[in-house]
C-alpha cells in the first residue's frame, strides 16, 4: 500500500485509533481537520465522504471508508498487520471483540458523551442516562479485560481500546470521572502502558496535544488545530 491516504480527522474523536494505526503502520497518509466548533462534519462537502456526518472518513484508493471499525479493519486487512489473517484460525475471537468495541462499548460512550442527544435537554434526565452509560461501560470493560491474556499479540484493537480507555478518563467534560479508575483493569492498564511507548503513540502525542501518558493518566488535549469538543 503506497498510494498516500488522507485522514478527515478531529483531535482526540474517533479519528484517533485510525491516526495510530496508520502511524503503528508506518503509511504515508494526509490529514484533514474536520473543525467541530463549526460543525464542518455537517457540511456538504463532508457528507459528500460520510453521509452520516461522523468523523473519521479516510480517502483510500478503494474509496471512502467512513466507522472507525471498518477504516481499522481495512487498514489491518490490506497492510497485513496487526490483526489474524482472514483464514487464519484466531479471526473469529478477534473479529467478536473488535465488534463488540465498535457497536457495544463505543456506543454506549456515545450515549455517555452526548446524553442530550438521546434524551433531551433536561439535566436530570442527562445524569439518568450518564448513570447507566457508566455502569454499562464499566460493565463492558471488565468483559473485555477477562477476556484478555498477557500474550495477546498486538491489534488494530489495542489502538481502539486504548483511545477509548483515555474518553472514559476525560470526558464528558465537568462531571465527575471517579467511577473510572483504569487501574481496576490491569490488562488493560497493562496495555495501555505499553502502547503509551509506541513511536505511533508519541506521533499521535504530538499532532493532537494529548501529554506524554495519553492513556494510562491522560489530560484535556491542546491541540495544534481545531478543537476537542
Amino acid at each position: 500500500m503506497t498510494t498516500a491516504l488522507i485522514l478527515h480527522y478531529a483531535p482526540d474523536n474517533a479519528s484517533l485509533p485510525v491516526r495510530l494505526v496508520l502511524e503503528e503502520l508506518q503509511l504515508p497518509f494526509e490529514t484533514r481537520l474536520v473543525d467541530r466548533a463549526t460543525e464542518a462534519q455537517r457540511t456538504p462537502a463532508y457528507l459528500a465522504l460520510n453521509p452520516a456526518g461522523l468523523i473519521p472518513a479516510l480517502e483510500t484508493p478503494d474509496g471512502v471508508i467512513f466507522e472507525t471499525a471498518a477504516i481499522l479493519l481495512w487498514l489491518a486487512d490490506r497492510s497485513g498487520q496487526l490483526a489474524p489473517m482472514p483464514d487464519g484460525q484466531a479471526r473469529g475471537s478477534f473479529l467478536k471483540w473488535l465488534l463488540f468495541a465498535s457497536n457495544t462499548l463505543h456506543a454506549e460512550l456515545r450515549r455517555l458523551f452526548y446524553a442530550g442527544n438521546y434524551i433531551g435537554d433536561d439535566p436530570d434526565d442527562q445524569e439518568h442516562l450518564r448513570h447507566h452509560a457508566r455502569r454499562a461501560v464499566l460493565s463492558h470493560l471488565r468483559l473485555l479485560e477477562d477476556a484478555r491474556r498477557p500474550d495477546t499479540p498486538l491489534s488494530v484493537l489495542d489502538f481502539y481500546l486504548a483511545a477509548m480507555l483515555r474518553w472514559c478518563a476525560l470526558y464528558p467534560r465537568g462531571t465527575d470521572h471517579s467511577w473510572f479508575d483504569l487501574k481496576s483493569f490491569p490488562q488493560l492498564h497493562r496495555m495501555a502502558a505499553a502502547l503509551e511507548l509506541r513511536d505511533s503513540a508519541k506521533a499521535a502525542q504530538q499532532a493532537e496535544g494529548l501529554g506524554t501518558t495519553p492513556f494510562t493518566a491522560p489530560h484535556p488535549p491542546q491541540p495544534p488545530e481545531g478543537t476537542a469538543i
